[in-house]
């Protein structure tokens, strides 16, 4: 018997195909307009021989071999599921008694499940709040940068995040939009939570179709589909605030600022104008200043500039530009330049970030409150910048800036990881895998073998998301999707909330972590509350039972006339209306961000040579800019070990990309495997040519599984392909400490010893014992 349970996921909803047991198939969900090929791995995933099938210890950790033991290459022993839990609550007990709460990371980071209930962050974060508190992280690895900065010079974070001026409001008033980092429509079949409809490629064909132009400024043509008639600007990575910089001194050279938008609307345009023009330090940013730079012809500059001044135009950049040294610097530019040209909350035009980044960004919408699992409050209120784990584990008690305040790392005793991979996220792997050795323990709840599990000593087996029920929901989305549980779980997997349950009541806290629900129970309480909280605003919803039978709620979409621009009040009334900033108005010089002293982020947008580019001394060793980004055949790591990405390896090993003439320079031809290293690691990949690619940049995707040549030894070549073994570990800046992954230049060669197997999809060495 054949059936079909609703279901959702990050890279959307459909509805999963169940025969005997298993998945066996999917089928896109009928409201979605361009469903994407990734839900294809659905079937692979659930039933995959690496699925986590029981609890396990890593054999080491039980021999006393703790902190200062290179995790990775040990066996592991099976365990009963009352022992893990009595294991991991004993240890929690200990740890928090001899070195306090803060002493236990509760990391956690990652997209886990688009089921808000079952999210793993949220209820491990539950758990250790209501424990007794837990070092936790801010800010996110896609945007961590800008979360820090775009409050200081906007007020909000939402032109980043949340509700910006919306495709129908730019294809209705805007005439060209300038794209930074592209639109890559790779990028749109994804976003958290979940989508009912993927619309990121609707409402770019909508635009295209309308007139609007679009200028590209990245190294890769692809990063805008070829139907979008895109002039593209090859652009050398890690200079956009040269480019922007110089932008704004032909606006001013032409005399086509916006004096009265300048002199009501911002503050600080006598500080960097002063720098653009080479006042302050000698330097004028021209047009000929940032060729040599930038590579783009000084003329280019001064008719792109000019043609922004000469019409309504958005200005946009994509999340990945702000991953680099002085990320910071191009996003603030960016919006300074939109509002030397007075466009920032002007009908259809202004700035926003993220386009192209992940689905649903500029969606016409209606604001609906988010259907969600509660925040926890953290009694320990401490927290780390998300990109400075090693850092932490690597010196304890020791003192760093972020965003204006000084910190201090605590002495991390125990990594707990549940619904994410920092091998995936995080840099330098090198190195992490050193600080990691530093933990005494590291607890990981996973449904597969990752190389999170891997690198762990206690592995506690999850569900997938087809094996329990859960409600998907999105900011970014009109609809409300029901997660049906479509098998039995697999093996003795559990659920977070469940396992988290049994150790909870280990450590006497149980009703308190459960309020004394089960599964049901939560979901009819949080869909309860979501529905009282849309009649507030005059939404009708439906009661859960109806819902859960449907399978999904959608709600109104906005009329015409009903076009959405962010910042539009503030642009008609800015004394009415001010921005949530110290002088309500746009910031081009913060006198906030000044006070804090640093030298790698000052008052106002600033052209910063980036430790590692095109332009470096170390380009001469390492001669390629090597980019790192969103594959299109999966999520990061999730789905790697599904047939869609498999089909996309070459031998085995994730692509690289060079243009041409590269490859040709090196006596690489497609399909060669290929050695790519620097000073911190090296990797093997398999090549792939692009004369869309401009000569010097190298690009690979991430999320291939980390899989060292000889696991638990730190410096061995990944055979598979994960170039976060490449990517320098160091903050944007010490306003953001975002990573720099896109500051990374490598040297490419063709491999020509055996080519050694990838086991990242396989189970780890297991020693059957007794209990």
């Amino acid at each position: 018997m054949t059936e079909l349970k609703p279901h959702a996921a990050h890279w959307g909803s459909y509805d999963a195909v169940v025969r005997d047991g298993r998945v066996v198939g999917v089928r896109p969900f009928e409201r979605d307009p361009f469903p994407g090929s990734l839900i294809e791995a659905v079937p692979d995933i659930v039933h995959a021989p690496c699925r986590v099938d029981r609890p396990y210890i890593r054999k080491g950790w039980l021999e006393g071999k703790r902190k200062g033991h290179f995790r990775g290459g040990d066996p592991f022993v099976p365990v009963s599921w009352d022992r893990a839990a009595r294991l991991v609550a004993e240890e929690t007990r200990r740890v928090r008694t001899e070195h306090g709460p803060t002493s236990i990371f509760g990391g956690s980071y990652g997209w886990s499940s688009a089921g808000r209930f079952h999210h793993a962050r949220s209820q491990l974060q539950r758990f250790l709040g209501l424990g007794g508190g837990y070092t936790g992280q801010v800010n996110a690895y896609s945007y961590a940068a800008a979360q820090a900065l775009l409050p200081h010079i906007l007020g909000t974070n939402e032109v980043l995040l949340g509700r910006t001026t919306d495709w129908a409001a730019i294809i209705r008033y805007s005439k060209a939009m300038l794209c930074l980092g592209g639109l890559p429509l790779r990028n749109g079949f994804v976003t958290s939570g979940g989508a009912g409809q993927h619309t990121n490629e609707m409402n770019m064909r909508a635009a295209a179709a309308a007139g609007l132009r679009f200028i590209q400024v990245s190294p890769n043509r692809g990063d805008v589909p070829e139907w979008c008639n895109a002039e593209w600007i090859p652009i050398r990575p890690g200079t956009d605030t040269a480019l922007l910089l110089a932008m704004a001194h032909a606006i001013v050279t032409a005399g086509r600022e916006d004096c009265d938008y300048l002199a009501t609307r911002c503050v600080g345009w006598d500080r960097l104008r002063a720098y653009v023009m080479g006042e302050s330090d000698g330097v004028a940013k021209t047009p000929e200043w940032a060729e040599p730079i930038t590579t783009i012809p000084a003329a280019t500059i001064r008719r792109i500039a000019m043609e922004l001044a000469d019409q309504p135009a958005m200005l946009t950049a994509t999340w990945s530009l702000q991953r680099a040294d002085y990320g910071e610097q191009p996003y603030w530019m960016l919006a300074a330049l939109a509002a030397m040209l007075g466009k920032i909350g002007k009908p259809g035009q202004g700035v926003a970030y993220g386009y192209g980044s992940v689905n649903g960004m500029g969606q016409p919408r209606r604001e609906v409150p988010s259907f969600s699992m509660p925040a926890t409050r953290n009694p320990t209120a401490l927290f780390i910048p998300v990109a400075r784990i090693t850092d932490m584990l690597e010196n304890p008690g020791g003192g760093y800036d972020f965003n204006g305040r000084e910190q201090r790392y605590p002495d991390t005793r125990i990594v707990w990881w549940a619904g994410g991979n920092p091998f995936h996220h995080h840099q330098d792997l090198n190195r992490m895998m050193r600080a990691w050795a530093n933990a005494e323990t590291v607890i990981v709840q996973e449904q597969h073998w990752t190389a999170a599990a891997r690198h762990a000593d206690i592995v506690l087996p999850a569900t997938t998301t087809l094996e329990r029920n859960d409600i998907a929901s999105s900011g970014r989305d009109r609809f409300l999707r029901a997660m049906h549980k479509a098998i039995e779980p697999v093996a003795q997997a559990r659920n977070d909330h469940d396992m988290l349950a049994d150790i909870a009541e280990e450590l006497g806290f149980r009703d308190r972590f459960t309020d004394q629900r089960n599964e049901d129970a939560w979901l009819r309480h949080l869909f309860e509350q979501w529905r009282q909280n849309c009649a507030r605003i005059g939404v009708e919803t439906p009661d859960f039972d109806s819902f859960w039978a449907k399978g999904w709620w959608e709600a109104e979409a906005p009329a015409r006339g009903e076009e959405y621009t962010q910042f539009a009040e503030f642009a008609a009334d800015p004394e009415e209306h001010p921005l949530d900033t110290p002088t309500g108005k746009v910031e081009l010089f913060s006198e906030t961000i000044a006070s804090f002293g640093y030298d790698d982020a000052p008052g106002h947008p600033v052209w910063i040579a980036p430790r590692e580019w095109l332009g470096a001394e170390a380009a001469k060793r390492f001669p390629l800019h090597l980019l790192s980004y969103q594959p299109a055949t999966r999520l990061h790591g999730q789905l790697d070990p599904g047939r869609v990405a498999a089909a996309d390896k070459i031998e085995g090993r994730e692509p690289i990309v060079l243009n041409p003439e590269d490859a040709a320079e090196r006596g690489l031809k497609p399909g060669d495997i290929v050695r790519v290293f620097n000073d911190r690691g090296a990797c093997l990949g398999g090549l792939r040519t692009d004369p869309g690619l401009m000569r010097g940049v190298a690009m690979m995707a991430t999320g291939a599984w980390f899989d060292p040549l000889e696991p638990g030894v730190p410096g061995s070549m990944c055979v598979h392909g994960n170039p976060n073994v490449l990517t320098p570990d160091i903050g944007t800046s010490r306003l953001g400490q975002g990573p720099s992954a896109q500051s990374c230049m490598v040297q490419v060669e063709k491999w020509t010893r055996a080519l050694p197997p990838v086991r990242a999809h396989l189970p780890p060495a297991i020693e059957e014992a007794s209990e």
